[in-house]
């Protein structure tokens, strides 16, 4: 029996998870060299790119820009704060609510780690040229933003 697939398209999702693995390869090893999993290194990115906010990051935000969901969160944090990386503290508007910053030995390794990232990254926009790399970043903003659900723009309080 010779029957065409219904799919007109390629797999798109799996065409994502191929491209991140791509370019986590070069990045995975750096990690390990300084004992981080992927996620850890996604919370300690997002409150690196926070770490100006007086009040840290309330785990809501670190969850959804670091695309992990609460319960992982909270033992990647039981984690980081086990080994110095982060800091947690209660809301003082809201107890109900737990901000998070990182250390001084987190912003560190943010630091650290920035450099290798980085200079992946110069190498990519190297070989792809600066307008397809942008077009990259532009295509897969307008396809996040195709594809968020309405009202996604959650606002947040600030805790300081």
């Amino acid at each position: 029996m010779n029957e065409q697939t219904p799919f007109v398209h390629r797999n798109l999702p799996r065409l994502l998870l191929e491209a991140r693995e791509a370019v986590m390869q070069h990045t995975r090893p750096s990690l390990r060299e300084h004992g981080l999993s992927d996620q850890q290194w996604r919370v300690l990115r997002v409150l690196g790119e926070h770490a100006a906010e007086p009040g840290g990051v309330e785990t809501g935000r670190v969850a959804r820009e670091a695309l992990l969901l609460g319960p992982s969160l909270t033992g990647v944090l039981t984690r980081m704060e086990r080994d110095g990386l982060i800091t947690r503290a209660r809301c003082p508007q809201d107890a109900r609510r737990t901000v998070v910053r990182a250390t001084s030995a987190g912003l560190e390794l943010v630091h650290t780690l920035s450099q290798t990232i980085e200079a992946h990254y110069a190498w990519m926009e190297e070989q792809l040229g600066k307008a397809q790399l942008a077009a990259l970043y532009g295509l897969l903003d307008a396809v996040i933003a195709l594809e968020a659900p309405e009202g996604d723009g959650l606002s947040e309080e600030q805790c300081e």
